[in-house]
């Protein structure tokens, strides 16, 4: 979550937009990808944020780039090229995905395993643990990480349920050493 009162602004009106013209998934989409794009690009970012090019090069190169987009995402990013805050687009779209989680009943969850999940076991790691948070569903980011030897740990927002073998090794080495 950012900081910045200008972009949970701008993540307001994205998501009130988005609503109203009832594309908020369509919007979602888009945004997942313009945010792996912002973040793993930095020559981009730099481009984008450099004051060298001007504001007309930067709206048809934001067209060109991104012109598979949805309209309201493009004239979202041409707004804050006007407004000199495409720097803020990170903490917009965290915003925008908060406020789309909670309009959805849908929670961010990390779920470390020792390999990757089936869909089956994807399912089962929603229901089971969207109850816990009192949501519908998690949006599961599995990561495989064999350190954990087996079992499964979970972390949604700050809260982590770990039953993963190396920790309960751990506690019981704590245990038996004092």
């Amino acid at each position: 979550m950012s900081n910045s009162t200008a972009a949970k602004r701008y993540a307001i009106a994205l998501f009130e937009l988005a609503q109203q013209k009832n594309e908020l998934q369509s919007v979602e989409n888009d945004l997942r990808e313009l945010n792996v794009v912002w973040k793993g690009n930095k020559d981009l970012k730099t481009l984008f944020t450099s004051p060298k090019l001007s504001l007309d090069k930067k709206k048809a190169l934001i067209r060109e780039i991104f012109s598979n987009a949805n309209p309201i995402v493009i004239n979202t990013l041409l707004v804050l090229i006007d407004k000199k805050r495409l720097h803020e687009v990170t903490d917009i779209i965290s915003e925008y995905m908060a406020l789309s989680n909670e309009a959805q009943g849908v929670a961010e969850a990390k779920v470390y395993t020792t390999r990757e999940l089936t869909e089956a076991e994807r399912a089962n790691v929603s229901s089971v643990f969207a109850k816990n948070v009192g949501k519908q569903s998690l949006r599961i980011q599995n990561i495989v990480d064999p350190s954990i030897i087996g079992g499964i740990r979970v972390q949604i927002g700050n809260r982590i349920y770990d039953s993963t073998l190396s920790s309960k090794l751990d506690r019981l080495k704590r245990n038996l050493i004092g």
